[in-house]
């Protein structure tokens, strides 16, 4: 019998690399994160305390767009691709919009890796990918009903994407990718013998 795709994770995908002046673009994101990992000393200090294996400016700068305009850009360009997917969730924002809450850097080293995690207290979450190279890290997304699967077999290897308990984004350079920020999700350990850089973000509505 046919089933229907009920409730169904619906994870968005685009790319800046086909805009008009990507490349100087993206250079210009890559050289501010490179040096907010110089420079940020505060960051600095949160990712050795906490253990972060590279630079994030998550615990320690929330005005990133105000800071650079290469941000605030970025941020303009976030914009329109959180109001197509709030769109394509069919989101009812009454009178309200969604604004971007907070968005920062991560500069994650060869080996390093970000755990399991959710984000709380927002409405879509994401990542904008500016250097990936070889053996960079996937995205890892996990089905949001695993926790209530205690007697479920595990699924084959050859399913379909749509039917897998966890999945594997691999992004490149200009890839944004979007999900409700209740999804958990995780980064792998950077394989790759550079380090990784990307540009995260939340959310709100208000």
């Amino acid at each position: 019998m046919p089933t229907r795709p009920l409730f169904v994770t619906q994870v968005y995908e685009a790319s800046l690399a086909s805009e008009r002046n990507f490349a100087q673009f993206n250079a210009e994101l890559e050289d501010a994160c490179r040096m907010l990992a110089e420079e940020d000393r505060a960051g600095r200090a949160w990712c050795r305390e906490h253990g972060y294996g590279g630079y994030t400016s998550y615990a320690s700068l929330n005005d990133l767009p105000q800071r650079f305009s290469v941000f605030d850009q970025l941020k303009r360009k976030l914009d329109k691709h959180a109001a197509a997917y709030a769109d394509l969730l069919e989101f009812d924002l009454g009178g309200g919009k969604l604004r971007l809450d907070s968005l920062w850097v991560n500069v994650l080293k060869p080996g390093s890796a970000h755990t399991s995690h959710i984000h709380p207290h927002s409405v879509l979450s994401g990542t904008i990918y500016v250097v990936t190279p070889p053996g960079a890290s996937a995205l890892k997304l996990e089905d949001p009903r695993l926790p209530m699967m205690m007697a479920a077999p595990p699924r084959r290897t050859e399913a379909a994407e749509a039917s897998k308990a966890f999945v594997y984004l691999q992004p490149e350079p200009g890839t944004v990718l979007m999900w409700e920020s209740w999804l958990r999700h995780e980064v792998p350990a950077n394989k790759a013998k550079a380090e990784r850089i990307s540009i995260s973000f939340n959310y709100g509505w208000r």
